[in-house]
């Protein structure tokens, strides 16, 4: 009868949701850095973007910000991607709790090869990254996905449409739009900031940190990274310019990238 009992007990464990059975680790944010590594970005841009994130991990002002969170900790996976299908986490899930553990992160980035691929596929990223926040082991008082990239989606699906899935489950994205080469490519595009703006952030307290020179780009990032993990309100400033501003009154053409790619084809 006993053993009859415990059968019937752990069919029904068996049978709950794994949340249910195991409680998720509590912490205070769930950020995937998702950063471009399309061939648009020189070898030398793509090493200081890299060293940018990994000294910004190391930082004091980053490592406090951690630790005045609620639980004092958060979960960090790194992705790089490109073109559709070009898409790789770089460093797992990891737990982020006092400046050994971002040491650790900042060391096993800083050790990764750099890849690049072609193509900028900002829709791609955000569909790869959204399922990233499911059944990782955390149970996060935010999920926020932290976009980079230094130009207009062109190819996968419409951005607009990519993002609003992401948004629709109620995934904040932030975005570093990298604006350190004057438009003239073949997919290059002036106020890329406006685009990143209109186009690609969303959910409550979104925002950019545009990066307008080489100089700035570690700083961004760790100002960046900052303002994730601390939190914003969702009635404050959703833009944040390294410099002048840059008027969005205007409605953006979010197809814009894939546009320019049609018209360089034909």
């Amino acid at each position: 009868m006993m053993l009859r009992t415990l059968f019937s007990l752990l069919a029904f464990v068996m049978m709950l949701p794994s949340a249910t059975r195991a409680a998720d680790a509590d912490v205070d944010l769930e950020l995937v850095l998702a950063v471009d590594v399309s061939w648009s970005m020189d070898l030398d841009e793509q090493a200081l973007q890299r060293e940018g994130y990994v000294e910004a991990l190391k930082h004091p002002e980053v490592i406090s910000a951690i630790g005045s969170g609620l639980t004092g900790r958060i979960a960090l996976t790194y992705v790089e991607w490109a073109g559709p299908g070009y898409e790789t986490v770089l460093v797992p899930w990891t737990v982020i709790d006092g400046a050994a553990a971002a040491r650790a992160f900042a060391d096993a980035l800083a050790s990764a090869p750099i890849s690049r691929y072609r193509a900028t596929s900002i829709s791609s990223a955000l569909q790869f990254a959204a399922p990233l926040f499911e059944s990782n082991g955390f149970n996060g008082l935010r999920q926020v996905i932290d976009i980079s990239g230094d130009g207009p989606n062109n190819m996968g699906a419409p951005v607009l449409t990519a993002r609003d899935a992401v948004l629709a489950r109620g995934i904040v994205i932030n975005g570093l739009p990298i604006m350190i080469k004057s438009a003239g490519g073949f997919y290059s595009i002036d106020n890329l900031d406006a685009y990143y703006e209109q186009c690609v952030i969303g959910g409550p307290g979104s925002f950019i940190v545009p990066v307008q020179e080489l100089s700035t780009i570690a700083e961004a990032i760790r100002r960046k990274l900052v303002l994730e993990i601390v939190g914003r309100e969702p009635d404050t400033a959703r833009v944040i310019h390294a410099s002048e501003t840059t008027s969005t009154s205007e409605p953006f053409d979010c197809l814009i990238g894939e546009k320019l790619y049609q018209r360089w084809m034909q």
